[in-house]
């Protein structure tokens, strides 16, 4: 009995120490994190075009047909 609770706590002791070693190194590990960063950049970048897009979407708009009439050799508004 005494021999059969030694091999169990030896077992669970070798376990825990497994355990252990991986929480270590998930702990450290920073790949999970550079790539949240990267997501939080593009995310911040989306948002920025986006709002920058429905803010001179208008403006940018008439310059280009403004562009597109002074090619034609008309004033704007052009047909």
């Amino acid at each position: 009995m005494a021999e059969m609770n030694a091999k169990l706590i030896f077992a669970f002791t070798v376990m825990i120490s497994g355990v252990q070693a991986k929480l270590t190194r998930f702990s450290r590990d920073e790949n999970g994190a550079t790539a949240v960063e990267y997501a939080l950049i593009i995310g911040l970048i989306t948002i920025a075009i986006f709002t920058a897009v429905l803010l001179l979407g208008d403006s940018i708009g008439v310059q280009i047909a403004k562009a597109s009439c002074a090619v034609q050799g008309k004033d704007y508004p052009c047909s």
